[in-house]
Order: C-alpha cells, then sequence, then structure tokens
C-alpha cells in the first residue's frame, strides 16, 4: 500500500483510507476522497507540487503534503 504522493502519472487506483482525524483530513472526505473511491493521477506540477487527480468525473489539485495522508492501492 502507498499513498497518493507515491503514486505514478497516469496510473488508476483506489483510496483505502484518509489518515488524521484532524480538518484536512475532514476536507479531504468532502472533496470525495473516501474509502473505495477510484482516482486517476492526471499530472503534476513542474516542481512536483500540486499534483492534479481525476475523482468521482472531476478534477482536484492537492498539495503533496495532503495527498501523503491519502492512502491508495494502485491498478495496473
Amino acid at each position: 500500500m502507498s499513498t497518493l504522493a507515491e503514486v505514478a502519472v497516469g496510473l488508476r487506483g483506489q483510496v483505502t483510507g484518509i489518515e488524521g482525524t484532524d480538518e484536512v483530513s475532514l476536507r479531504l472526505l468532502e472533496m470525495g476522497l473516501t474509502p473505495g473511491v477510484e482516482f486517476r493521477l492526471l499530472g503534476v506540477a513542474p516542481l512536483g507540487d500540486p499534483i492534479e487527480i481525476e475523482v468521482r468525473g472531476y478534477r482536484l489539485s492537492l498539495r503533496k503534503s495532503e495527498a501523503a495522508r491519502v492512502s491508495v492501492v494502485s491498478h495496473d
């Protein structure tokens, strides 16, 4: 298992959990990153931050620090 911050561009996967119980983790859940949801990593900014994913039919940009809190499994 890895985090969303470690996934390579173009890969698809599934969210398995969100680390923490603070307002950042709650915000990630509110944005649709709930366990079981499918995602695709669309791109990473030139300096590595932020990353852009497609989830639930929309594009979402996240800071690397936020993406590191999202546990995922990737699909080949």
